[in-house]
């Protein structure tokens, strides 16, 4: 496993990161589920993310039993704030009640006494982003974060509050972690510039499509019954039409040329991007980890990546 620095932190990660959204706590057998965070750790993967609203805490509670078998600073745990977790109109956002008290709670359930990286799991218009800063900043002197994170903001959320924490000396936010594939690139066009600019690294989630790019659906209409498609469904199933079905079996071929997995060339792919600090990958199972771990330190040539640009271009 390699590691790569968090943006301009000191702080490294493993390039590849083990997550817990729609698996850990729900749809995952427990067993598997235990074995694939177990499995990760082995593997040299360092980093592991978590968020209290999936499944309204189990995952936090089940990722933080199994760690809990580790020493505390051999890994980064990271978990985030935001979507509802009650019924309350204070039981979501980013105001500083709902900050504060979803950061103590998540404590609680992971069973640690300090998180590294903590998460506006998006952002919010509702509250000033002067209020969210000011907590999250408060949370890093208290000793209960080391480090201040976004999901899905926009370029200019983050302008907004880079510019508030300088003015008046709060920490910064080091790292975002958008959505990031072969077929959702958005972030390449003002996210990325802008947080090269800023230092900011990213911990690009769902690099595998949702399992589109595993190659495991063949049909637009039909899905494997174990899939993420025929359990979850919802926006996915946008996803999978035939035209990216048959971008799918082309990228295989060029994968199976390089004598890797298809998974493995897509992480490579959103890896090649020397901002990107790790690739969350979500795993149901202990041998999908251990695949997915090995695509850690391919190098893809300018030659395969023109090859995958063609492809992509085929269907826009």
């Amino acid at each position: 496993m390699r590691y790569r620095k968090l943006g301009r932190t000191g702080l490294k990660v493993s390039e590849i990161s083990l997550g817990s959204w729609l698996t850990y706590g729900g749809y995952v057998e427990r067993q598997n589920a235990i074995r694939s965070i177990e499995i990760a750790y082995d593997l040299g993967i360092n980093f592991f993310d978590t968020a209290n609203v999936y499944e309204r805490g189990a995952a936090e509670k089940l990722v933080g039993e199994v760690l809990r078998n580790y020493p505390r600073d051999s890994y980064v745990l990271a978990t985030k704030v935001f979507w509802p977790m009650g019924d309350g109109p204070n039981d979501r956002g980013l105001s500083r009640k709902h900050v504060m008290e979803q950061c103590h709670a998540s404590l609680k359930r992971l069973g640690v006494d300090y998180v590294d990286i903590y998460y506006c799991h998006r952002f919010d218009p509702e509250t000033p982003v002067e209020e969210t800063m000011r907590a999250f900043d408060d949370l890093v002197r208290q000793g209960k974060v080391l480090y201040i994170g976004v999901s899905e903001w926009t370029a200019t959320n983050m302008a907004e509050a880079l510019a508030f924490a300088d003015r008046y000396l709060l920490d910064r936010i080091v790292v975002n972690q958008p959505i990031y594939n072969m077929f959702n690139r958005y972030i390449e066009k003002e996210v990325i510039p802008f947080c090269e600019r800023q230092g900011i690294g990213q911990v690009v989630f769902s690099p595998l499509a949702q399992g589109l790019l595993t190659g495991k659906y063949k049909s637009a209409k039909e899905y494997p019954p174990d899939s993420r498609a025929a359990k979850v469904g919802g926006s996915l199933r946008k996803e999978i039409t035939e035209e990216r079905i048959a971008q799918v079996e082309q990228l295989k071929g060029v994968a199976d040329e390089l004598g890797i997995t298809l998974p493995q060339l897509a992480l490579a792919w959103t890896l090649r991007q020397p901002i990107v600090a790790s690739a969350l990958i979500g795993a149901s199972r202990p041998e999908q980890v251990e695949e997915n771990a090995k695509a850690s330190g391919i190098e893809l040539s300018q030659d395969v990546l023109d090859r995958i640009e063609e492809i992509l271009a085929r269907h826009p």
